[in-house]
């Protein structure tokens, strides 16, 4: 059976447990397993979707330590390789006393991504149903040009693209090459992910209805923004216009709280075939997701 494929990064998120005002303050770190793509596909694969990760880390102990974490969620690693010589990024992450996270990265696994997977780029769309990207790997140069050439050859081939534009502006030269290259994503795309502030950067509009417009008129088929305490909406064609209320959570950390929602969007577009409705219908089992990855300190605890 067709898979649907997740391309870009796993990684350690090594996270304080307790609330604290700097990154300083933390007294020891935790690892947990890490990256919106891997967790993305975690959550699909869990809400039953069959999902690979096409992606690189380090030939290193955190590096096969993530591949063993994917195949025991029954994620397909097929694409997803140990480059040898490369170290496998890590994310030291603080979370403040309201639960947002800071992160201070460390290794940058761009060109263990490219060297992996560049030669393989028409066999890795071979029996895939469907492709999924962020913004994670649209920072750099080489990685950009590596995502947006399986995009191209997806969409060539018919099959839907979902994008979850969740920027890091602390990878970008600047907020207009940022947007730019997440605006780069939107057309064709089914489904296209952003929160408020993601949403206001591509678009210029503060207000997510309008945003949500301008997205469609873009070229998106399907706008899903979130709006933290005031839960989510989704924008569409007719009949396909639908909002969720927030679920009440106790934060601990927002870490992987989009991601949780983004994974059971996904699993639901998946195992429907890819119909349109099928995201609107789970936008609250999504929001009820991320309520309860906030409940924890890492994404998939």
């Amino acid at each position: 059976m067709p898979v649907t494929l997740c391309l870009g990064e796993a990684l350690v998120d090594l996270i304080g447990e307790a609330p604290v005002e700097s990154i300083r303050d933390v007294q020891r770190f935790t690892p947990h397993f890490g990256g919106v793509t891997a967790n993305v596909a975690v959550f699909a694969a869990r809400a039953g979707a069959r999902v690979a990760l096409a992606g690189a880390v380090g030939n290193d102990r955190w590096g096969r330590w993530l591949r063993g974490q994917l195949l025991s969620e029954g994620v397909y690693a097929h694409h997803f390789r140990l480059v040898q010589g490369a170290v496998t990024q890590l994310a030291f992450v603080a979370v403040d006393g309201e639960g947002e996270p800071r992160y201070e990265l460390y290794h940058e696994p761009t060109q263990a991504l490219v060297q992996a997977l560049a030669g393989r780029l028409a066999a890795l769309l071979d029996g895939a149903a469907g492709l999924f990207i962020s913004s994670n790997t649209l920072a750099g140069a080489d990685e950009r040009a590596l995502t947006m050439d399986v995009r191209d050859r997806a969409l060539a081939r018919g099959l839907p693209v979902m994008f979850d534009c969740n920027l890091r502006l602390h990878r970008w030269s600047s907020r207009a090459d940022a947007a730019a290259s997440a605006n780069a994503c939107v057309p064709g795309a089914l489904l296209v992910r952003a929160n408020r502030f993601e949403a206001e950067l591509m678009t210029g509009e503060g207000d997510p209805e309008r945003a949500a417009v301008a997205l469609r008129k873009a070229g998106a088929e399907l706008v899903v923004i979130t709006l933290g305490p005031d839960g989510a909406i989704l924008r569409g064609g007719p009949g396909l216009n639908v909002a969720a209320p927030a679920v009440p959570a106790r934060m601990r950390s927002s870490v992987g709280a989009g991601d949780a929602l983004t994974g059971t969007l996904l699993a639901r577009l998946a195992l429907s075939d890819f119909y349109p409705a099928a995201a609107a219908a789970a936008l609250d089992e999504a929001v009820a997701a991320a309520a309860a990855a906030c409940e924890r300190w890492g994404a998939l605890d």
